[in-house]
């Protein structure tokens, strides 16, 4: 433990503990991403969650502030103006004194704010700092909820797939090679992969490419990797076509979702 409070990731860690801990309207602290999923190496982010008083928002982005000076300048700051979660505010960090690589994504969340990223089975075993609520711990996870979730996602993707895709064909036709290797990086591959996703780990279907070396089988990365990189125009017609089959081909062995269930229990 010596040695991560020595490092500048450890230092900022503990300055943000030390200076919110006091803090009578933080109710706690903790990291997700890599650090909840063990995989903590020199190119990874720090993922802090702060849980507050929903009118203490902007003055926890000041106290926040003031910690990450107290471990080196802010170089740059981002803060990100709409999430899709209500209750939850966002900014990324970087110090001038850490790695290039190290951006600190801070997200502050109300607390009558109903997602606090917590679930285990999505968000891997979050690292706490400090938690002075008992009202911040997972919810019951309900299964058969996140189920029908992905079975309606999977009707949606099929129906998009299946209205779009020929774009891609529309775009090579015309011999408009940048239209048509945008059109299939963001119809054609990226329905490949969360369909993929979905059959190999259900639990992240929506996470795109995140966490996908590690949560795909290397049979099906090494397959991924050569559809991704493209010569040609021709090169692009035939590795279209083997995506799109293998999409077809995904998308009819997902045939319920049981299989999350299944995957679950192993």
């Amino acid at each position: 433990m010596g040695d991560e409070k020595e490092s500048v990731r450890g230092k900022i860690i503990w300055a943000l503990e030390c200076f919110l801990k006091p803090l009578n309207y933080v109710h706690a602290f903790y990291e997700g991403g890599a650090a909840a999923f063990g995989r903590v190496d020199e190119w990874s982010d720090i993922d802090a969650y702060v849980v507050v008083d929903d009118n203490k928002v902007d003055p926890t982005f000041v106290i926040v502030e003031e910690a990450l000076r107290s471990v080196s300048p802010i170089t740059e700051k981002y803060p990100v103006q709409q999430l899709p979660w209500p209750g939850i505010f966002q900014a990324f960090y970087r110090l001038r004194d850490a790695s290039e690589y190290l951006l600190i994504d801070v997200a502050i969340l109300q607390l009558s704010s109903k997602e606090k990223f917590l679930e285990p089975q999505i968000h891997g075993d979050v690292v706490f700092h400090f938690n002075k609520s008992p009202r911040i711990k997972p919810a019951p996870f309900d299964m058969d909820e996140f189920a029908e979730k992905m079975r309606g996602r999977l009707e949606r993707l099929q129906a998009r797939f299946k209205m779009f895709n020929i774009f891609v064909q529309k775009e090579i036709n015309r011999g408009n090679s940048l239209e048509a290797i945008d059109l299939y990086y963001n119809i054609t591959l990226a329905s490949l992969v969360e369909a993929l996703r979905m059959k190999h780990n259900p639990m992240h279907y929506d996470f795109r490419m995140q966490y996908a070396h590690y949560e795909l089988p290397m049979e099906t990365i090494n397959k991924l990797q050569n559809l991704f990189f493209v010569e040609n125009i021709d090169d692009l017609q035939e590795k279209y076509r083997k995506a799109s089959e293998w999409f077809l081909e995904t998308t009819s062995e997902i045939r319920n979702t049981k299989q999350i269930k299944q995957k679950r229990s192993r």
